[in-house]
């Protein structure tokens, strides 16, 4: 008959502190990487992990000539502590929001640069929280619109700014900006001096021509599938560098290339029929672990963007 482990039973700081040890042993890669981290000795983290290893009745880690590695049970209690760490930081997170004074951090993730009138529209935002909440630590912060979409359902993220054309379940989307984006070409592009009515749609289909990387509407749909589509760019500042190389053609908002139209490096092609509507939403968990922060945004982006 094979002892248990005592680990199950009402967990102790003791039992923590360990466990502490060993997520840094891990994240470290050994006991020696982990010395400076931690503040004591490696035989110290050795007797530590010797006594986690007894009290889970599980043997975690492999040490000796062949490095530092995880047992296949190792690596399931690492999986299942970082979860525990996680969920007591989601404790702290929630008391924290529980007075009438709200503090900690305020995140709001962006998955566009936004250009000089979102940012003041931003700077406003930013303003009217920390005059009314001067103890919230602000966080606003650029991340691809994946991880945007996982801060949010995991709670690690209060709001996000992004395009909302493919909605997934769990969120909740509410219009904050729109504006056209138009095809454009370089002036190093061949249809750069071609009056608009010399440009034909086989000219255009002819044409390599950048793809923003995501799914969007069927307005937006309707006018790539007119291009050649050899290129891919979500960022707009990426995107622009793509048409100035004069190499390819792509949808642009004028907010995003008013420089250039000036100085003469980008021109708009056909503006009347080759746009359509980029469309920002603003982004937040239906149930969130915060919600007197996530509400506190959301009324605030809506007096401030006026939606």
């Amino acid at each position: 008959m094979s002892t248990s482990s005592i680990i199950p039973k009402p967990t102790t700081e003791y039992d923590l502190k360990l466990l502490r040890i060993f997520v840094s042993v891990v994240e470290h890669g050994g006991f020696a990487a982990a010395e400076a981290a931690l503040g004591v000795t490696r035989s110290t983290i050795s007797v530590h992990m010797s006594n986690l290893e007894s009290r889970m009745n599980l043997k975690l880690c492999l040490r000796g000539r062949g490095g530092f590695s995880l047992t296949e049970d190792g690596q399931a209690v690492y999986r299942a502590v970082i979860d525990l760490f996680d969920s007591l930081n989601d404790f702290s997170l929630l008391v924290g929001t529980l007075g009438k004074e709200l503090s900690g951090e305020l995140v709001i993730l962006c998955a566009d640069q936004l250009d000089s009138a979102k940012q003041q529209k931003m700077a406003q935002v930013v303003a009217k929280i920390v005059e009314q909440y001067p103890n919230l630590h602000i966080v606003l912060d650029n991340d691809t619109l994946s991880n945007i979409e996982k801060a949010l359902l995991k709670g690690k993220a209060h709001v996000g700014i992004f395009p909302g054309y493919q909605q997934i379940e769990g969120l909740n989307y509410q219009p904050l900006h729109s504006e056209p984006v138009f095809l454009c070409a370089g002036k190093a592009h061949p249809l750069f001096n071609k009056v608009d009515t010399q440009i034909s749609e086989q000219d255009l289909a002819a044409t390599p021509a950048i793809h923003p990387g995501i799914d969007i509407d069927t307005e937006g749909r309707n006018q790539l599938q007119k291009l050649n589509l050899c290129a891919k760019s979500y960022q707009f500042d990426t995107r622009k560098a793509l048409v100035l190389s004069g190499k390819y053609i792509g949808y642009l908002p004028q907010s995003a290339i008013q420089q250039e139209l000036n100085q003469g490096e980008i021109r708009i092609i056909q503006p009347n029929i080759q746009t359509y509507k980029f469309r920002l939403s603003l982004v937040s968990n239906k149930n969130p672990r915060e919600i007197n922060k996530v509400e506190l945004l959301l009324n605030t982006f809506e007096a401030v963007f006026n939606i």
